[in-house]
């Protein structure tokens, strides 16, 4: 390697590590919106207390249905309700995806739902490090709908990452994720466009 290609190694490393940290603050320091009101809310499945979150936005009547997105396909509200730490006051506002497997398809499913019901505005649920990438992938195939992002944080990634190798793995694969989809949006035009 020449000693210019090591510069530019050093110096592609040192952007990236310089948004990483912007990346895991940002994720940590911005805070849900309590005071807003949505048409509904859409909860991505995956990551503790995103399910149970988004029932307590639902039952304080932030919204008027929800949509619970990429449940397993055997998975039944009754089930979902028999959870210990989920109390639906009105199951009858509640919807299943069971077809989406991953977030670009909770994005093209939650677009249909939408359509469906001309909801202009959705409260988005996920876990807050999941958020940045869901919010581009959501916007992607929603252009016209109102994001509102609703972070849920889990106990099982510290906030200390620079201390927990799980915690530094998961939040790297998720800005790696981030950066593509990122640069991915940048070079493409858009749905709507």
């Amino acid at each position: 390697m020449t000693k210019k290609q090591l510069i530019f190694v050093l110096f592609v490393f040192l952007i990236w590590a310089v948004g990483f940290v912007v990346f895991t603050h940002k994720i940590y320091y911005t805070k849900n919106v309590e005071d807003l009101r949505a048409d509904a809310i859409v909860v991505l499945t995956g990551g503790k207390n995103r399910l149970s979150s988004a029932v307590k936005l639902l039952n304080s009547q932030k919204a008027e249905k929800m949509l619970v997105s990429g449940v397993f396909k055997d998975t039944s509200l009754k089930e979902l309700q028999n959870r210990d730490d989920v109390e639906f006051f009105n199951p009858e506002k509640v919807a299943l995806d069971k077809k989406s497997t991953n977030t670009v398809e909770n994005a093209i499913e939650t677009a249909q739902w939408i359509e469906k019901y001309d909801i202009k505005s959705i409260f988005l649920v996920t876990s807050n490090y999941h958020m940045p990438r869901s919010m581009i992938e959501f916007h992607y195939y929603n252009p016209k709908l109102e994001i509102i992002p609703y972070p849920v944080y889990s106990d099982k990634v510290s906030k200390q990452w620079w201390k927990s190798w799980s915690s530094f793995k998961l939040l790297v694969g998720e800005y790696n994720k981030f950066l593509y989809v990122f640069v991915r949006d940048g070079l493409i035009v858009k749905k709507g466009d």
